[in-house]
């Protein structure tokens, strides 16, 4: 009799791509046939970071990753449940040898991903994961002594020092014939038909195909060439807008890398950010407790303030601090803030309202579509100075001086607190007591509060940035 060839099941998480997707190239290699699958995870969908905006941005993602599947001859076999039971019953269900995933860092993933492989392992099928979410792995980038870096510039220099992997093609075609799945179940009906709590006129267009549309469009941009001195300011479009597309996978980060691999400052300080997203992820597979406590453990003890009224007036944009209030609007109808913005605000909820660094990241997860734990998590606590930063001074950003450096007209402020409408120029910033919503708390006493509540040996309380 025989041998039955090979079935293989690619397990797309957060690389809902064709182009440059490993996993997808390495079970074309081996199998047959191949079943591509998306579990929808329970304890993902409802866990701790619910987001409706992601949720909506990944449904219509993987509607474009099914189309993209059947143009090559497959579609996306879409089911619901835990993937240790689920993934192992698909399997069992069409015969398949061998799973096909891209490694997933983060605590839950790697959980997930032990129960799986035990689950098919009792089931005689083997799981294999490998590279597809960063542009270097973890045992990619060590010290000398074996260790992970702990500060990012020494990272920097060992992970620009390797070289990228290429870049997978697009397959041609994906064989699925007669594959089927019986319990499957229609992509929205299966997330539930997610509606996005942001503006949906304001939500940029999911999927590989937009993805890939906004990456030639930036790496041939004078913006790019722009971006050392213009990512900063608020009030222009001068950064990429490639991070949702870098979270849910629809792009490679190898190959933004290799698309964006011009000479000049501009490149290379873009690339540095993929750089910070890789050495995020890093940190937090090294220390898994990193996803609820701080890096600098001898700031766990800061003594935060509980004061409701203030966390609310900051999530609804009502501090009156202009440049704040902005960033928070923004975040809510876009689903997206500015990286200068999102400084901003974190600063200002950490230090000014003393508020714990916990209360912005999960406000942020709640509304970000571009949200991921290990970016979100390692940003949050850098800015709250808890987290991964080689300076041993507080950063205390003077909301003030930061709108009127970081949006010199007004122009950022006017487009989301239209209430400030009426005021020209820089005078937006600094509104005459009477005209705008009065202040949460004053910039001096606040600054004194929060270098008393860090103040703790080795650290000088110094302030920085403006």
């Amino acid at each position: 009799m025989a041998a039955a060839k090979p079935i293989a099941i690619v397990w797309f998480r957060r690389d809902l791509r064709l182009h440059d997707q490993p996993a997808l190239a390495h079970a074309l290699t081996v199998a047959e046939r191949v079943l591509p699958l998306f579990v929808v995870d329970p304890a993902v969908v409802h866990g701790r970071w619910h987001s409706p905006n992601r949720l909506w941005h990944l449904a219509r993602s993987l509607e474009r990753l099914d189309e993209g599947l059947r143009e090559r001859g497959a579609s996306l076999v879409t089911v619901v449940g835990r993937p240790a039971d689920e993934v192992p019953r698909v399997a069992a269900a069409i015969g398949a040898s061998m799973v096909a995933a891209s490694r997933d860092l983060s605590p839950y993933g790697r959980a997930r991903d032990d129960a799986v492989r035990g689950a098919l392992r009792a089931a005689g099928v083997e799981l294999r994961t490998g590279r597809g979410l960063l542009v270097h792995e973890p045992e990619d980038i060590r010290r000398e002594d074996g260790g992970s870096y702990r500060v990012f510039s020494p990272f920097h220099r060992a992970w620009q020092a390797r070289e990228l992997r290429p870049v997978v093609d697009t397959p041609g075609a994906v064989p699925m014939a007669s594959l089927t799945v019986p319990w499957a179940r229609p992509i929205d009906a299966a997330l539930g038909h997610p509606v996005p709590t942001a503006d949906p006129e304001l939500l940029l267009e999911p999927g590989e195909p937009a993805a890939r549309r906004r990456l030639a469009a930036w790496a041939g941009s004078e913006t790019l060439q722009a971006y050392a001195s213009g990512r900063d300011r608020l009030d222009l479009e001068g950064t990429s807008r490639l991070s949702q597309d870098l979270r849910w996978g629809t792009l490679s980060p190898v190959e933004v890398m290799a698309a964006c691999d011009g000479a000049g400052t501009g490149p290379a300080r873009f690339r540095s950010e993929i750089a910070w997203r890789d050495f995020f992820a890093h940190l937090l597979w090294h220390d898994p407790t990193l996803a609820r406590r701080s890096f600098r453990r001898e700031l766990d003890g800061v003594a935060w303030q509980d004061d409701p009224g203030a966390a609310k007036a900051w999530t609804e944009g009502r501090t009156g601090y202009p440049v704040v209030d902005a960033a928070m609007r923004q975040l809510r109808a876009t689903g997206w803030m500015h990286n200068r913005a999102r400084m901003i605000v974190a600063s200002f909820l950490t230090k000014h309202l003393g508020v714990d660094w916990r209360v912005g990241e999960t406000h942020f997860m709640e509304h970000l579509v571009d949200g991921d734990p290990a970016s979100n998590t390692g940003g949050w606590q850098w800015s709250a100075s808890v987290g991964a930063d080689a300076q041993p001074y507080i950063r205390i950003l003077n909301p003030t001086l930061q709108g009127i450096r970081h949006d010199p007209q007004g122009d950022y402020v006017r487009r989301w607190v239209p209430e400030l409408r009426g005021i020209d120029g820089p005078a937006v910033h600094e509104p005459l007591e009477g005209v705008y919503i009065p202040r949460v708390v004053d910039h001096g006493p606040a600054r004194q509060r929060a270098l008393e509540a860090y103040r703790t040996p080795g650290r000088d309380g110094h302030e920085g940035g403006g």
